[in-house]
């Protein structure tokens, strides 16, 4: 490959190539390339024109109204998510459900959240964003409602409305943090990411505490499944009449930048280095935090019963909800603000704490369900330590997918994102974790409902969990091998620089500055 230097006239000469060719378009522009100005030996792609329908002229206190609503959703979401993990035990009690039925009814719902993440990644980066997610908002809000009517002999239609509740919940996982990225730059995007995904450990603790003590409150758990959709019918109003969507790249400049189809899409997605190791490290984080989330509360009440404590559920959720939200706001707070100053000194940073985050956590995991069978405060703390480790990469590794990818294709990377470390990580989590406690209670000679083989069985399961976060360290530092390479490739697409490649042969290839990049930086000069 030979580099080609192109003049501030916009003009290119091709030495290895007998004819002048000339090209006086924009860079980046709307309509298809006309191919009356160049040879033969040039190839280009017409592509189709992205329509934001909306309008840039967004005030910064609208700006900061917009991150508003879309944290209290963001809150609504994950305390939806995590309200059947805080009544959990009577969901059980009441369908006659065992381990790997309880694992199930989490994976059914992850499993269609991460399938339909990319139809809404495809919708997100094409049309109205704030109709899909209010769409998406009102549809999950009905289905949550309906599963609290199902008795005792359709337990197979609660499994299949939870499931139905991932549909709702994919519209708009995929598409709120491109809002944010089209609104705030640099630092303040850090920032504004950091306040946004404080909702999913305060949003969980909230499921915890909200759903246990509903339930308590009313004296049944389909209550704490009637609080959320209630909300939910509010936070349409909000996206409705109140949100203003940005146009796309907005906030970085970006020329009248313009989609792709979504086979390119995913083809620059899955050669860019950064986002696929990045997104292999969150895979690890999933898989740590869909077994936690599902289990922890569960398995505190049996390790307490084994102690011969009498653990009443409401109490474990509260405990664990406040350890949640606790642990949240330290590890989201201490990972943006590390972000934030390291990289004034290393552009590696942000993928650096992430391995670091998922490093030191791995020893309070272990320690705590070790410690499990002697000492509940201890074990409490240590969960405590482990969360506010895990919690330092929530924002970082969002943050980092916004930078390595150009804003036309931002939702189609949520998407691949979701589908991939949901697949890999949360679906399946809870199940095996599940599904192994049940294989071993049966190697006990004691009933497998007993609580001591229940306690010793999840407890053997649950040692997978800090050996996902050794691996996970290991994607992260990984990806700060890549980072600042393609992030300055991103920046060069969106800005309206232009990659011009001259094969072996001495054929001239002049790609749209939407394509996919090549590995090397060799032919990608910036226009003048």
């Amino acid at each position: 490959m030979s580099l080609v230097i192109t003049p501030i006239d916009d003009t290119f000469q091709l030495d290895a190539m007998p004819v002048d060719i000339s090209d006086t378009e924009p860079i980046v522009q709307n309509n298809p390339i006309n191919e009356d100005d160049r040879t033969s030996n040039v190839t280009t792609t017409p592509e189709p024109i992205i329509q934001s329908g909306t309008t840039s002229d967004i005030s910064k206190g609208r700006a900061y109204v917009t991150v508003a609503i879309l944290l209290t959703i963001n809150l609504l979401n994950y305390m939806d998510r995590y309200t059947v993990a805080g009544v959990l035990n009577q969901i059980q009690t009441y369908y006659n459900l065992g381990n790997a039925s309880d694992g199930l009814l989490q994976t059914v719902f992850i499993g269609t959240y991460m399938i339909f993440s990319p139809i809404f990644g495809y919708l997100g980066d094409r049309y109205t964003r704030k109709y899909i997610m209010a769409g998406g908002i009102f549809f999950w809000s009905c289905v949550t409602l309906a599963g609290s009517f199902v008795d005792q002999e359709h337990k197979l239609w609660f499994f299949v409305l939870r499931a139905a509740v991932g549909v709702g919940e994919a519209s708009y996982s995929t598409i709120a943090p491109t809002l944010i990225a089209d609104l705030f730059v640099g630092e303040l995007r850090t920032r504004m990411l950091m306040i946004f995904y404080f909702a999913i450990p305060v949003g969980s603790g909230m499921g915890y505490i909200v759903g246990s003590n509903i339930a308590e409150a009313f004296g049944h758990w389909q209550w704490a499944l009637r609080f959320t959709p209630t909300l939910g019918m509010v936070c349409v109003i909000l996206i409705v009449f109140v949100l203003k969507e940005p146009q796309r790249g907005h906030s970085e400049g970006g020329r009248n930048l313009h989609n792709t189809t979504f086979c390119s899409d995913l083809m620059y997605l899955f050669k860019n280095k950064s986002f696929m190791l990045s997104t292999f490290g969150f895979t690890c984080v999933a898989f740590v935090t869909g077994a936690l989330a599902l289990w922890a509360p569960l398995y505190m009440q049996r390790s307490i019963s084994v102690q011969g404590g009498n653990p009443k559920e409401s109490v474990v959720s509260l405990t664990f909800g406040g350890i949640t939200i606790a642990a949240g706001f330290i590890g989201v707070f201490l990972g943006a603000e590390s972000s934030r100053r390291y990289k004034r000194v290393n552009p590696r940073a942000d993928p650096l704490i992430c391995a670091f985050g998922l490093l030191t956590c791995t020893p309070f995991l272990f320690f705590a369900l070790v410690v499990s069978k002697y000492n509940t405060t201890a074990t409490w703390i240590l969960i405590f330590l482990g969360e506010v480790c895990l919690c330092l990469n929530w924002s970082i590794v969002a943050d980092m997918l916004l930078y390595c990818v150009i804003p036309t294709r931002r939702s189609a990377a949520e998407a691949v994102q979701i589908l991939m470390s949901h697949a890999l990580g949360d679906a399946g989590s809870p199940y095996l974790i599940g599904l192994i406690s049940d294989a071993l209670a049966k190697k006990y000679r004691d009933p497998p409902k007993t609580p001591s083989v229940q306690f010793a069985t999840l407890q053997s399961a649950l040692y997978m969990t800090p050996f996902v976060c050794v691996v996970g360290g290991g994607f992260f530092l990984a990806t700060a091998l890549f980072i600042v390479k393609d992030r300055k490739e991103a920046e060069k697409i969106t800005k309206g620089y232009s990659e011009i490649l001259v094969d072996s042969e001495g054929d001239a290839d002049f790609d749209d500055v939407n394509q996919l990049l090549d590995d090397d930086d060799d032919g990608l000069l910036p226009y003048a």
